[in-house]
């Protein structure tokens, strides 16, 4: 479960006090996701969505993540509205944590994406782009080049280690990918952890976008890339080139891409399985035993991220 912080009923009608969506008739805690603690809040108004930002989230970023999402849903894109309380404002503190309500999305995400979830993802994907295009405020990504030397030592310095070859391997990886990270790509507001559970589907359809609590400013092929590695895939890790055809069709027609994003997506995609990979590995070797929340197995990131280091050109995935 994810919910690491509990909260009871007069904590929740006095934070909802603060709002004018109604009287609180139930608040749930939500089982999925990860990295914060969240709450299906219903009122006699509708549902919302009540988060509580754990770990990696800091209160200095959460003004930038909630003014993204109003940003993108002003401009169409399906996503969550944070919800402004009375004196106007997004964020506040509940049970010592920085928190937010923000609308409820109909829909579930697909466990088994097909080619059509695909390319419905890749198209909205590059309608966020386009939304973004005027968005003002900028995040530095903290989890790009410069952060994944510091968690891979991190990893190999825990007490159950890491396999010596695996090291090795990693360390060269790492080293390769400082050199060869692109210098000058068209750079926007990304989404940067754009994964299936993030993503809802309603009657076939495409209904909502989610977890924007990684969003930064980068290189707007690399979100391309974290999605290559995330939907892309099969159980088996094999490489599935109609999704990746797909999806990257749907994106082309919303938003063209440059010859040089396409000559960079292969090491684009290196790097987001290795992002993954040096996440979840740190993960995997620091979580405790006990904990709430049981953290993804980093071995799958692996054989991506070799997958894409066997990629000579981006007609690997699909494209011409």
């Amino acid at each position: 479960m994810a919910v690491y912080t509990e909260i009871d009923d007069d904590q929740v009608t006095a934070f909802v006090g603060a709002y004018a969506i109604g009287r609180v008739l139930a608040c749930k805690g939500i089982a999925e996701g990860i990295e914060n603690t969240n709450y299906l809040l219903t009122t006699d108004r509708g549902a919302y969505i009540l988060t509580l930002y754990e770990k990696r989230v800091t209160a200095g970023d959460l003004p930038f993540f909630l003014s993204l999402m109003e940003h993108l849903a002003a401009r169409g894109v399906p996503c969550p509205l944070p919800v402004r309380g009375r004196d106007g404002e997004t964020m506040r503190w509940l049970a010592e944590r920085p928190a937010a309500i923000v609308s409820f999305l109909e829909g579930m995400w697909p466990r088994k994406p097909t080619p059509e979830h695909c390319a419905a993802l890749g198209d909205t994907l590059a309608a966020m782009h386009v939304a973004g295009a005027d968005f003002s405020a900028t995040r530095k990504n903290d989890l790009s080049v410069a952060a994944w030397r510091p968690l891979f030592e991190a990893s190999t310095q825990a007490p159950d280690g890491v396999a010596p070859e695996l090291r090795d391997e990693l360390a060269t990886e790492l080293t390769a990918l400082a050199a060869e990270w692109p210098g000058d790509l068209p750079v926007g507001t990304i989404h940067a952890d754009l994964f299936p559970d993030n993503v809802f589907f309603q009657g076939g359809r495409l209904s909502g976008v989610i977890d924007f609590y990684f969003a930064c400013t980068d290189f707007l092929a690399y979100d391309l890339a974290v999605c290559l590695n995330a939907w892309c895939f099969e159980p088996d890790l094999s490489f599935n080139v109609t999704k990746a055809r797909r999806m990257l069709a749907a994106y082309r027609e919303r938003r063209p891409v440059a010859p040089a994003e396409i000559e960079a997506l292969p090491v684009l995609a290196r790097g987001a399985a290795m992002r993954f990979l040096l996440t979840r590995l740190y993960d995997w070797l620091h979580t405790p035993r006990n904990a709430l929340v049981t953290p993804k197995n980093p071995a799958e990131y692996l054989q991506r991220l070799r997958f894409h280091r066997a990629v000579r050109s981006a007609a690997a995935y699909g494209l011409e």
